[in-house]
């Protein structure tokens, strides 16, 4: 049972605004900001390369810690500075060690964020692949056995997101897996945990997947500009990170060179340690609340959110799936200026636009979308508030 007068007591940030925007980026608890900035005063007091060698084995525990969030060896893990730069170091490797052929084909699901496609369209666009959209079961999320029949040989990339950001659902990952697993697919699985990792278990080994990258900054209540990338022994057995610098690799000749044991491959070597050791404590943090009873919570703030937004006229709650996550959607007919009005009383959400999701925004062309996202430190009080100032805004 989660002691929400200590998770709030831990959060200076919840006594300025009412903070519903955890699915953009959450209120660190104090350990992590002072961690930060301990670390930065180190930095400042005896220089940073001091610093680091003063705090190495805080360093590795990081490593450590997220291994034991996703169920991964530690070192499978590699830290970098976001999950869009952790999604693509893995495709990258996939790209250069791999390369796609005219006819190659790669599979996304409808809900798919837009930075994880750009990619892909690229690679499209110079090799002949083509992108393919799975469609979406009766319930929205992805459709595993149209996956099951669009799955062939030319398949060589799968990419979804397990839980999007703009219509509150979850992909069932772990049931991708399975049937890549079962038909013997070489498809390399790529899995976007931004919006999952801090915010419900996360278990990549069940997932099965070859790349799981996820953030920081959103339910996980770590700082900006962190992120990691987990990978599968496979990726580990068979791809070359592209570029490599003197972190990934070691240069032992003047035409040779020896790639980095485990994920350390796939990172670079400059980073900012004083926001590692900050990720590190908002990861400790969240394993010792248990990420079950933060789940729990987060769903019944959510679920408390949903069944209220549903009787305001001129609100419209655009979520599906039949597993639903913390993140809730409404239309509205102005959602840029419902989030600025919200914002101008103390109250945090976030606008979601087509150009984030163009698939999945097309398919009611959805205009835009407020996204509601609470985290276990909120209360109901905040919830029932943040109801009462939108409907006072869309009746206005």
């Amino acid at each position: 049972m989660l002691d929400i007068e200590a998770l709030r007591a831990d959060t200076p940030g919840c006594v300025n605004v009412i903070h519903l925007n955890n699915a953009g980026s959450a209120l660190a608890p104090r350990i992590v900001t002072d961690t930060v900035v301990e670390h930065l005063r180190r930095e400042e007091e005896i220089g940073g390369y001091e610093a680091y060698a003063e705090a190495k084995d805080r360093v590795d525990a990081v490593y450590e810690s997220i291994g034991r969030l996703i169920n991964a060896p530690a070192d499978h893990v590699a830290l970098v500075e976001s999950a869009t730069v952790a999604w693509d170091r893995g495709l990258q490797a996939i790209a250069f060690s791999d390369p796609l052929q005219p006819g190659d084909r790669m599979l996304v699901s409808g809900s798919e964020y837009a930075s994880n496609v750009l990619p892909l369209l690229q690679l499209a666009k110079r090799t002949g692949a083509t992108i393919e959209v799975i469609p979406d079961a009766a319930d929205g999320a992805v459709d595993v056995d149209a996956f099951t029949s669009m799955l062939d040989d030319r398949v060589r990339i799968v990419s979804i997101n397990h839980a999007p950001s703009q219509n509150g659902l979850l992909n069932d990952v772990a049931a991708i897996g399975d049937v890549l697993r079962l038909r013997g697919s070489s498809a390399w699985y790529l899995v976007d945990a931004c919006q999952s990792v801090g915010q419900l278990p996360v278990d990549r080994e069940r997932i099965g997947c070859d790349v799981l990258s996820a953030t920081g900054r959103k339910f996980l209540r770590g700082p900006r500009a962190t992120g990691f990338l987990v990978v599968s022994q496979r990726m580990l057995d068979e791809l070359e990170p592209f570029p490599l610098d003197l972190h990934a690799a070691t240069w032992t000749a003047i035409d040779s060179y020896d790639v980095a044991s485990g994920a350390a491959r796939f990172e670079s070597w400059e980073k900012p340690y004083a926001a590692l050791l900050g990720l590190g404590a908002a990861v400790d943090y969240a394993l010792a609340c248990g990420l079950e009873s933060i789940s729990e919570r987060i769903g019944a703030l959510a679920h408390r959110a949903r069944t209220s937004l549903v009787d305001i006229p001129g609100v419209t709650v655009r979520d599906r799936g039949s597993t639903l996550t913390g993140i809730v959607t409404i239309r509205v007919g102005d959602p840029a200026g419902l989030v600025s009005e919200l914002r101008s009383r103390g109250i945090n959400t976030s606008l979601s636009t087509p150009d984030y999701s163009q698939i999945d925004f097309g398919r009611d062309h959805t205009p835009g979308l407020v996204r509601i996202s609470p985290h276990a430190y909120n209360t109901e009080d905040e919830v029932d508030q943040a109801i009462d100032v939108i409907a006072e805004l869309v009746r206005s």
